[in-house]
């Protein structure tokens, strides 16, 4: 695990060291003491930030985004709302809507003794079985929702252990896990998410790739 003091970090985000210590407290990046991040999560901040700092969509508006370009209703969010973002969404790029929807979870990474896989996977909303669909290769990776307030129990009750390296993804998020569930059954858009904010190169172009596509239909 490769650590950074929180003025390397801001210098390589090119933010203040306060703005560091909001994006700490958000969850966007992972600290491991007083003064000190994982560099993993940097990365990954920079990943889906690019060169952008521009600050990420409320948890509701980014599952609003997922659910119209899936082709559904996105009906928590006011008409005016929801005629606004698809003002939005039309001009905007994969990559853009990556950055902005990131706010949909806050996600940690893990690693799990292998017996732990399909136990695990059951308690979770599953995205990562879309992957095959968009192109690359099956994994053992672990990849799902869950509510925010069951990501104690899930990690103490598997045996998790934090590391941003791990191959057990958890996002966490306050919306009805039946909405996720359903956005994961009307097409690929939140895997493409997923993928997207990967620091693997193949993963991270599959993901843009199927927004792009999906952004596409939608103008159409």
């Amino acid at each position: 695990m490769s650590l950074l003091a929180v003025s390397e970090a801001a210098e390589r985000l090119g933010v203040s060291t306060r703005q560091v210590q909001h994006l700490v407290a958000r969850g966007e990046l992972r600290s491991l003491a007083r003064g000190v991040v994982d560099e993993t999560s940097v990365e990954r901040l920079l990943a889906v930030r690019r060169s952008s700092h521009t600050r990420a969509w409320a948890e509701s508006t980014a599952w609003a985004a997922v659910a119209l370009l899936s082709g559904q209703e996105a009906g928590w969010l006011g008409e005016s709302q929801r005629s606004r973002l698809r003002g939005r969404l039309r001009g905007l790029g994969a990559e853009e809507v990556v950055e902005r929807a990131r706010g949909r979870a806050i996600v940690s990474r893990f690693v799990a003794h292998r017996s732990a896989g399909e136990r695990l996977l059951a308690e979770l909303v599953d995205t990562s079985s879309a992957a095959e669909r968009l192109g690359l290769a099956a994994t053992n990776a672990i990849d799902g929702y869950l509510a925010t307030t069951e990501v104690n129990a899930v990690v103490s009750r598997h045996g998790l252990i934090r590391d941003d390296t791990g191959s057990v993804t958890l996002r966490a998020t306050t919306m009805d896990l039946d909405v996720v569930r359903d956005l994961v059954s009307a097409g690929d858009v939140l895997a493409a998410l997923d993928l997207a904010e990967s620091l693997d190169v193949r993963e991270r172009r599959a993901g843009v790739d199927a927004l792009d596509r999906a952004l596409g239909e939608f103008r159409g």
